[in-house]
């Protein structure tokens, strides 16, 4: 069947009268119907990110009150979130050059728990797949829908330029020959 412009348009039922039991916004509806929806959502406008967790230690440097051995999870958990995409800005300063870029990636927090565990956490590494740039984590809120029962992650991460491949370094100290430490 052909249509013209002046062919009329389909006659819907008034929307007052019509039965929508899946509707997303009737607050009766099973909750759970709105966050499967919102993971959807977040899967079709988002991409696929690697995320390394970040394994605390007790080890605390006595001088610098730090753990120096950052360790992080060899195997990555393959994770949808929803993010911009940000050109890196490299900023001539009295310092030097200067590189920024710091990325909001969102995830579905029900999600996320589901896939890692437990929530994303400071300290955690972000891999887009499509990108060749690895994320710190560095801050990480929750946005809601509370209504609705939809959670999510709004994590903040910083550009990490520390080391290309932070996992095939060696963080366990060996002796060498003359009592040091090798690296």
């Amino acid at each position: 069947m052909k249509y013209k412009v002046t062919t009329p348009p389909t006659n819907f039922p008034d929307s007052d009268q019509r039965d929508t039991r899946l509707s997303l916004f009737k607050k009766k509806n099973d909750k759970n119907l709105f966050n499967l929806v919102d993971a959807e959502n977040i899967k079709l406008s988002g991409s696929r990110v690697h995320v390394y967790k970040y394994i605390p230690s007790n080890d605390i440097d006595d001088v610098y009150q730090e753990s120096r051995q950052k360790t992080i999870a060899h195997e990555p958990v393959t994770m949808w979130a929803h993010y911009d995409p940000r050109p890196v800005e490299e900023n001539l300063t009295q310092f030097g050059v200067e590189m920024q870029i710091d990325q909001v990636f969102v995830f579905n927090k029900s999600y996320a728990e589901n896939m890692l565990g437990e929530a994303i956490a400071i300290g955690d590494i972000l891999e887009p797949e499509f990108q060749d740039m690895k994320f710190e984590v560095f801050e990480v809120q929750e946005d809601s829908f509370e209504a609705y029962g939809v959670y999510h992650l709004l994590v903040h991460a910083k550009l990490l330029r520390d080391s290309q491949d932070i996992h095939n370094e060696d963080f366990f100290d060996r002796n060498d020959q003359l009592g040091g430490y090798q690296r």
